[in-house]
């Protein structure tokens, strides 16, 4: 089941979006701020926004900025701004798509949908990657040794994740911390060297000296991997 976060602050409004996606089978997660919805975006990792542009403690395109220092989660912008330059500026902050208020129902289900499988696509489109004798396939979230399953977590795959995409190259402790736990985790450098210990622990051959997720000395971490 999908999770789809409304961020709207009109309860009317909220409660018709919330109708039409419930009878769609997707779980709905409400916010009617913008403080709220980074809250939810963030514990609740969504497979969808739909955002307010209008909303009572600041404007939505600072909720979609915000989201997107650390996750490419489909955005979808529902606004009574009509005019091409408040569109263009959401696009610009990192909306996948923008529906003007009022909007037909069949308009907004199926632009849900078109996200929905875009995202769905990026994901196929996710390595599989290969640790020794360990296959992690990052799309299905499976990972398999010969004759058993490696059992990781949601955070160890997501940390995992954010370093695929920059394989074979440094990426700092501040940006995985950013992708994986949000921006205002900056400093938490603590849970990230605790994740990366228990994944080499799961994944590298010799824990002790790892040769796939691999510390280069002040600067950050690199992903060392064949990759299908």
């Amino acid at each position: 089941m999908h999770r789809i976060l409304v961020i709207e602050d009109d309860p009317a409004i909220r409660g018709v979006v919330r109708v039409l996606l419930a009878a769609e089978q997707y779980r709905v997660i409400e916010a009617a701020t913008s403080a709220r919805a980074l809250i939810e975006a963030r514990s609740h990792r969504p497979d969808l926004l739909l955002v307010d542009l209008g909303l009572p403690d600041g404007d939505g395109i600072k909720v979609i900025q915000s989201v997107r220092e650390w996750s490419l989660v489909p955005i979808l912008v529902l606004s009574a701004r009509a005019m091409e330059a408040q569109k263009v500026a959401a696009l610009d902050a990192g909306a996948d798509d923008y529906v003007t208020k009022p909007f037909s129902a069949p308009e907004l289900l199926a632009r849900v949908r078109a996200a929905l499988r875009r995202n769905a696509r990026t994901a196929e489109q996710t390595p599989v990657l290969q640790f020794g004798e360990i296959r992690v396939d990052l799309g299905r979230r499976e990972a398999k040794s010969p004759g058993a399953e490696v059992h990781l977590t949601p955070l160890e795959y997501r940390v995992l994740e954010s370093l695929a995409r920059h394989a074979g190259m440094i990426v700092t402790a501040q940006q995985l911390i950013r992708e994986v736990w949000g921006p205002d985790r900056a400093d938490d450098t603590r849970n990230l060297r605790v994740c990366l210990k228990n994944l080499r622990q799961k994944l590298e051959p010799d824990p002790a000296r790892p040769q796939h997720i691999v510390t280069e000395t002040g600067l950050g971490y690199r992903l060392r991997v064949g990759e299908f």
